[in-house]
């Protein structure tokens, strides 16, 4: 599989890209605020969730990368 690869919440308030294996970059949309946060994996439970991003089981969904990086531009929150 070739990264990155970009997935969303069913709901659209959460947009990841998935950058490798076990690390990915959430951007998660509180109110009208957008966070970002980024996750390095290596606990069990967190990795099969990441397959489950990977493989778009529900309620993950296929991102278009523009939109991501049009958010992620817009974004003024530092990285926590």
């Amino acid at each position: 599989m070739e990264f990155p690869q970009f997935r969303k919440l069913e709901n659209g308030r959460s947009l990841y890209k998935i950058t490798a294996p076990d690390q990915f970059i959430e951007l998660q949309q509180i109110g009208s605020n957008w966070f970002v946060y980024t996750f390095e994996l290596q606990q069990f439970p967190d990795l099969l969730r990441l397959q489950d991003m990977l493989s778009c089981q529900v309620p993950f969904e296929v991102l278009d990368a523009k939109h991501f990086n049009h958010i992620h531009q817009q974004t003024t929150q530092p990285n926590v």
